[in-house]
């Protein structure tokens, strides 16, 4: 289909088009403030601590020990890296929580719990992270970040 099946100019029908975002471009290093390689070996890191917070929480919120086996129930809206990530570009200042939310694919309470929960774990680690200059307020303002000469762009909103 293109933009004259749709009754659309093409730079609309571009701009319908969903952009493509997965967790490894929001991995850059001009969001993080640190390599992929530093990223990857914090989230290894952190990965079984919130893994027992998350047992602790889920054991308070029960009021006794697990019943099932592990990895029944509900699912987590967001891996032990995503959580990780999304708490790393909070920090950093880059954007909302509910723009978060969206490139997540998930709602800004959802960061906002990640957030709460992966804060102490890094601030346990030693971890500080420097806000960025970059500030970002759509979806579409990241994409054009992450596809432009880093240089050339530092705040969208």
């Amino acid at each position: 289909m293109d933009a004259t099946t749709t009754g659309s100019t093409p730079d609309e029908a571009l701009a319908d088009r969903p952009t493509p975002r997965t967790r490894r471009s929001l991995q850059d290093p001009e969001l993080t403030g640190m390599t992929r390689q530093q990223l990857s070996e914090l989230i290894d890191a952190l990965t079984p601590a919130m893994q027992v917070q998350r047992e602790q929480v889920l054991r308070t919120r029960r009021g006794h020990e697990r019943l099932v086996a592990p990895g029944a129930g509900a699912k987590a809206k967001l891996t032990s890296a995503d959580r990780v990530l999304a708490t790393v570009l909070h920090l950093r200042k880059l954007a909302t929580m509910a723009l978060l939310g969206q490139l997540f694919n998930t709602t800004a309470m959802t960061i906002s719990r990640a957030v709460k929960d992966v804060r102490p774990l890094l601030e346990g680690h030693g971890v500080r992270l420097p806000a960025s200059t970059a500030r970002f307020c759509t979806r579409e303002d990241v994409a054009r970040f992450l596809a432009l000469d880093k240089t050339k762009i530092k705040s969208t909103c």
